[in-house]
C-alpha cells in the first residue's frame, strides 16, 4: 500500500493544528486555540480521505 499527498498533507495539517491549539492554550488565546482544533479537524478528514482513496487503488489492483 502506497502514500498519498493527501494522506501526508492532511497528517500535516493534524499536526500543525495540534502546535496552534497547544500555542494558543499556553498564551490564553482562545481563537488560536479554536484554529488549531479546526485546523486538526480538517486534517484528520484529509488523511482519511487519502486513507480511503488508497484502499480503492489496493482493491481495483487485487481484482486485476
Amino acid at each position: 500500500m502506497g502514500i498519498n499527498k493527501d494522506q501526508v498533507e492532511g497528517r500535516a495539517k493534524v499536526v500543525g493544528g495540534t502546535v496552534t491549539a497547544a500555542a494558543g492554550k499556553v498564551i490564553g488565546n482562545e481563537s488560536l486555540q479554536v484554529k488549531g482544533k479546526a485546523e486538526e479537524i480538517v486534517g484528520k478528514a484529509q488523511a482519511h480521505f487519502g486513507d480511503v482513496k488508497e484502499g480503492v487503488k489496493a482493491s481495483i489492483r487485487d481484482r486485476s
